[in-house]
């Protein structure tokens, strides 16, 4: 093989990496934005409680006599009934922020806090029993975190009403080496086939802690950023462009000393 063709095969290896290497460096980069990506402004107060989104499941209990029932439990015990005066169950709060609820049907939930829940529950059964008392809770709440480092996602169930963003990140086992302070970005999904609020959050400076405060609500997705690694990614992608080229010249040189003998 002449020279001119030696050169030949070794510009289309090297094109074909070239090519190859500007879509498939960093691959491991999810959620991107561009530059000029405008990022939501969290709010400037910082709404201390949980809010009910689509998706969660009530622990739904109502007494009657304003939980006279629940409070007097050594009469209860005393006279050996086990009748609580109550209704327990759990129910699913649907894709549109309603949830179907006894008697009630199907009212809107989403987008109340529990206590703002409570309050409004009770005045909706207070024409069907005598001082209603109503307890809510969620039990399957979880946010999505993503530490900024290959294969190391944690999905979180938020245990507290009011778990808040750093909370979350330590929960998952805090940033990864390879992410970026600076650059964490919390995905929250908003109404139905709307597009999601993307919060930027810094903490690499103590300012950002007030941002980090920023109570969690179901389904959130935190995405640390991880850091650029160039020269392993560039020497991962160059190996089988250096095997192969390698085995060409391993193959040159055998077809060369073939052609050689007499």
């Amino acid at each position: 093989m002449g020279l001119k063709k030696l050169i030949a095969i070794l510009l289309l290896l090297g094109g074909a990496f070239y090519y190859s290497s500007c879509g498939l460096l960093n691959q491991n980069i999810m959620l991107r934005t561009k530059k000029d990506y405008v990022f939501d402004m969290p709010p400037d107060t910082v709404d201390p409680e949980y809010r009910i989104s689509p998706n969660d499941m009530l622990d739904f209990r109502l007494f009657s006599k304003d939980g006279f029932k629940l409070v007097d439990l050594s009469s209860q015990a005393q006279q050996g009934g086990g009748n609580f005066n109550q209704s327990f169950a759990r129910y699913l709060v649907e894709h549109d922020g309603l949830v179907k609820l006894p008697i009630l049907g199907r009212i809107q939930i989403a987008g109340y806090t529990l206590r703002d829940a409570e309050y409004m529950l009770v005045e909706r059964y207070r024409s069907y029993y005598n001082d209603p008392f109503i307890l809510l809770n969620v039990q399957n709440r979880r946010v999505i975190v993503f530490p900024g480092d290959d294969a190391s996602a944690s999905v979180i169930s938020l245990v507290n009403n009011n778990t808040t963003l750093i909370e979350a990140l330590a929960m998952a086992g805090g940033l990864s080496s390879n992410g970026k302070a600076k650059k964490i970005k919390l995905i929250r999904r908003t109404e139905l086939n709307q597009d999601p609020e993307v919060f930027l959050i810094d903490l690499s400076q103590i300012a950002g802690v007030k941002q980090a405060n920023m109570i969690v609500q179901a389904n959130d997705i935190i995405y640390v950023q991880p850091r650029l690694r160039l020269a392993s990614d560039v020497i991962k992608e160059i190996t089988p462009i250096v095997s192969l080229i390698t085995s060409t010249f391993t193959i040159i040189t055998f077809y060369n000393f073939i052609q050689s003998q007499p």
